[in-house]
């Protein structure tokens, strides 16, 4: 029960830090810029010409979007993705402040990366490009530090 009373802090403490609005603020900045630059290439007939494509079509044009947009996609995930983690981190910290279970929340952790099969020590790297949320040890170890400091 106390794993669930951490995991419910855990989500508090997204709200509280003002995580969610800015979540949504993110996202639909996010989805406006790309249908912006959708709308960019639709009606771009060079583009047509480039890949000599003859009859303008919208499914092309959605092919020739989705690779050109691609890498800035990844550019813009990843800045997203840090955001995501350092959210994270201050709702761990936030749970285990208010609720003073930080070892419930370590061991709800433990539980489900368990269940999922998380890997507990990816390369930083792919952690750095991928992650939306931190690693469940860097999670652990930053909880711990919180509670000896």
């Amino acid at each position: 029960m106390s794993e669930l009373v951490a995991i419910v802090a855990h989500e508090i403490g997204h709200y509280k830090n003002g995580h969610i609005t800015q979540g949504i603020a993110v996202q639909v900045a996010y989805l406006g810029g790309v249908f912006f630059c959708m709308s960019l290439v639709l009606g771009e007939s060079g583009l047509f010409d480039a890949f000599y494509v003859s009859n303008e079509s919208t499914y092309a044009g959605l092919v020739f979007f989705g690779l050109l947009f691609t890498p800035v996609d990844m550019l813009l995930s990843f800045f997203v993705n840090v955001l995501s983690r350092k959210n994270e981190f201050e709702a761990d910290g936030f749970a285990a402040k208010t609720s003073d279970q930080a070892e419930s929340l370590i061991s709800a952790l433990k539980k489900l990366s368990t269940d999922s099969l998380s890997n507990l020590t990816p390369h930083p790297l792919h952690v750095l490009l991928n992650y939306s949320h931190p690693p469940v040890l860097e999670r652990i170890n930053a909880l711990r530090r919180g509670i000896a400091a």
